[in-house]
C-alpha cells in the first residue's frame, strides 16, 4: 500500500539536468544558454569546451549530465540527441556591503542562478 509512482516530468524521447547555485547572474549564464540552444549535443560540447567565458566549464558538466541521464536512466541513442531547451533561472542574492566616502554604505549585489537543459532525442531524416 505504498505510492503510486511519480509521472515523468518529460516525454518518453527526452530527459534533462538541473544545476543549482551557479555563481554567476542569470544574464551571463543566458548568454551561453542561448549559445547552445537547438544544437546537437556533440557541437553544444565543443562550442562550451572553447568559451571563454568562466561559466561555460559548469555549463558543460550539467550538458554532460543531462546525457547521460538520457543514455543510462531513458535508454535514448546519444548520437542523435539535441538540446531541445536550456532555460535560467533567478537563484539567490548575497548582499555585500563596501564603505564609501563620507560615512556611506555602497551595496554589493552577489547573484546566483540555475541552469536546467533538456535533450531530446531525434531521429535523422536521411
Amino acid at each position: 500500500m505504498g505510492k503510486d509512482k511519480n509521472p515523468r516530468r518529460v516525454a518518453d524521447n527526452e530527459a534533462m539536468a538541473k544545476t543549482r547555485l551557479l555563481r554567476t547572474s542569470p544574464q551571463k549564464l543566458n548568454l551561453l544558454a542561448t549559445m547552445i540552444r537547438g544544437k546537437k549535443v556533440e557541437k553544444a560540447l565543443s562550442d562550451l569546451t572553447f568559451s571563454k567565458r568562466r561559466i561555460s566549464a559548469d555549463v558543460k558538466k550539467c550538458l554532460q549530465s543531462a546525457i547521460a541521464n538520457a543514455e543510462n536512466n531513458h535508454n535514448l541513442d546519444v548520437d542523435e540527441l539535441i538540446v531541445a531547451e536550456a532555460w535560467v533561472g533567478k537563484g539567490l542574492v548575497m548582499k555585500r556591503g563596501r564603505p564609501r566616502a563620507r560615512g556611506r554604505f555602497g551595496r554589493i549585489h552577489k547573484p546566483f542562478a540555475e541552469i536546467t537543459i533538456k535533450v531530446r532525442q531525434v531521429e535523422e531524416a536521411s
